[in-house]
């Protein structure tokens, strides 16, 4: 399969998502079937989260941004399988009793459903070591695999993801003050560690596989952070507008546990509005890439109107 179709053919969001898709799904699965030992229970139940229905939003987006500085779409699909790795390790955790205590995701049982807490704990673990384990591994050049590993890490670590979860764990007195802009300010930040870290990350690792320079990364990290915002916004507006089967995990959860959410804070009017600014600043950084961005373009855009 060609970059050119990726790119241009009709421009159709699904067909692109579906090839991107394919080419991370078919690097994964070599991969984990390259790997020897791993016990039988634990390679099921890390199939069952790591190949189930999904967007995977993120390894597009990094392959998307790779092609979109002129990279080459084959140098970035060891970044694509690493950060679907993780945020399906991230899932995984998430979705215990212990943290978000979900009983479906992507329309199936969550995984501690099927497999028990033990083992899907045991399964996020093995995910999380899996990602490092492969850009290490499969990423050619030295220097490169460093730079990937790197960011990856950071967006992963105490100061990315993991660190948003806890602040949307276990920090209830960032919740709910009497400043409506300490509150926004508080939850710009959960998300932006929560959710944005990994999303940001795509874009900057996808030019990093290509070798972009110094100011198409700046574009790129632009972009991811827009991108972050916009795709938690919506998942805030459709927690309170969708039914469960359109989601395929329940929704109205976060208004029946209190949780602190754009609706929440700005209602719904209010809430759209700032999902078209953001929205605007990532089209200001696409604006800059040219026509090679045309299918990330094509992505955000997509994601800022999806309804599930």
């Amino acid at each position: 399969m060609s970059d050119a179709s990726v790119q241009t053919q009709t421009l159709d969001y699904q067909a692109i998502l579906q090839s991107t898709t394919l080419r991370t799904d078919s690097f994964l699965r070599g991969f984990i079937a390259s790997r020897q030992g791993v016990p039988t229970l634990l390679k099921e139940s890390i199939e069952y989260s790591l190949f189930g229905p999904g967007k995977r939003v993120r390894p597009a987006l990094a392959l998307l941004a790779a092609q979109a500085v002129d990279g080459c779409i084959e140098d970035a699909l060891p970044a694509a399988a690493a950060l679907e790795l993780i945020h399906c390790f991230s899932l995984v955790h998430d979705d215990l009793p212990a943290m978000d205590n979900d009983d479906l995701r992507r329309g199936r049982p969550t995984n501690h459903k099927i497999y028990g807490d033990a083992v899907a704990i045991l399964a996020g673990d093995a995910m999380n070591t899996l990602a490092f384990e492969l850009l290490a591994e499969c990423v050619n050049d030295p220097s490169q695999s460093v730079k990937l590993l790197l960011e990856l890490s950071r967006a992963t670590g105490p100061a990315g993801m993991i660190g948003g979860q806890i602040l949307d764990t276990c920090y209830p007195q960032l919740k709910h003050v009497d400043s409506q802009a300490a509150n926004i300010e508080s939850l710009q930040r959960i998300h932006r560690l929560k959710t944005g870290a990994l999303i940001r990350a795509a874009c900057r690792m996808g030019g990093v596989a290509a070798r972009a320079d110094a100011h198409h990364l700046q574009i790129l990290d632009e972009l991811g952070q827009a991108v972050g915002l916009v795709f938690q916004i919506v998942d805030d507006l459709l927690d309170v507008t969708s039914s469960d089967a359109q989601l395929g995990k329940k929704a109205g959860k976060d208004a029946d546990i209190g949780k602190l959410t754009y609706p929440v804070l700005l209602g719904l009017e209010q809430t759209q509005a700032e999902l078209h600014r953001q929205h605007k600043l990532a089209e200001r950084a696409l604006d800059q890439l040219g026509p090679a961005a045309e299918p990330l373009s094509l992505v955000v855009h997509a994601l800022a109107r999806r309804d599930k």
